[in-house]
């Protein structure tokens, strides 16, 4: 923070600032790693929490859970690098096709990894946190008294009705501070969107790398600050979501006393 506010000579400043904003390489960063921050984060918590209500009972019986958890165990530069390695277009998924024929030639294979869109790092992100979404959501669904979902069907009510009446308000504080997580990690991470991104547009972290190690010391002070403001926006996200989350969670306890 100190070397993002001040110059070699001691000065304080904010013109590092100033300058990242008007820096179009920035920009461009910016908007693409928000994009591929917020559809990572938007299905990991989407196909996470819909696992989480299909298998919760399947879970509370049964060890096949711990499938589930085995992706947390790999670490996420070896969860890229196996993306890249079964989803590049010479990758084995593309020599598969090619070589029972379904291909005529490896180029027809879609380009999933280091594509402008960022789909590898999507597709990388989404496998490594669904299952971090799982862990933290089967608790609530434990401590949920499904016998309200029950009254809710005896009164005509559909599947939409009861998630949204019984379990969305004691899921809605978890996945508020799973996304706070979530957004925090994707926005800052680097080894992924280093090995599965392509050279422009660059997530911010690859970005601010590239500034860092140019060899030209007076773009430091850019990465510095480049990393300091995904920081901040995340600390005033979480600051708002906890007095939300505080909210509500103080009318659920009022209800349940009721």
């Amino acid at each position: 923070m100190i070397q993002s506010i001040q110059t070699v000579d001691g000065k304080w400043t904010i013109g590092f600032y100033e300058d990242l904003f008007r820096s179009e390489s920035f920009l461009r960063s910016v908007q693409f790693t928000f994009w591929i921050t917020v559809i990572s984060t938007a299905l990991s918590l989407l196909i996470g929490l819909i696992l989480t209500r299909i298998l919760y009972r399947l879970f509370q019986k049964s060890s096949v859970k711990i499938l589930v958890w085995i992706p947390m165990l790999i670490p996420h530069f070896v969860a890229g690098y196996l993306v890249f390695l079964f989803l590049s277009q010479s990758g084995l998924l593309s020599s598969f096709l090619f070589q029972s024929g379904l291909i005529s030639d490896r180029s027809m294979f879609p380009v999933l990894v280091q594509d402008n869109r960022g789909g590898g790092i999507v597709l990388t992100y989404i496998w490594k946190e669904v299952p971090f979404v799982i862990l933290m959501l089967l608790p609530v669904y434990y401590e949920i008294d499904h016998r309200y979902s029950e009254v809710v069907r005896t009164l005509g009510g559909s599947k939409w009705d009861e998630f949204k009446t019984v379990e969305w308000p004691w899921l809605l504080p978890i996945v508020l501070e799973v996304a706070i997580i979530l957004f925090a990690f994707v926005s800052t991470a680097f080894e992924v969107p280093y090995l599965l991104g392509v050279t422009r547009p660059e997530m911010l972290p690859v970005h601010a790398y590239d500034w860092f190690y140019n060899g030209d010391w007076s773009k430091r002070p850019l990465a510095f600050a480049a990393m300091i403001i995904p920081g901040i926006v995340s600390l005033l996200l979480a600051g708002i979501s906890f007095k939300l989350i505080q909210k509500h969670r103080l009318r659920l306890i009022k209800g349940r006393v009721r």
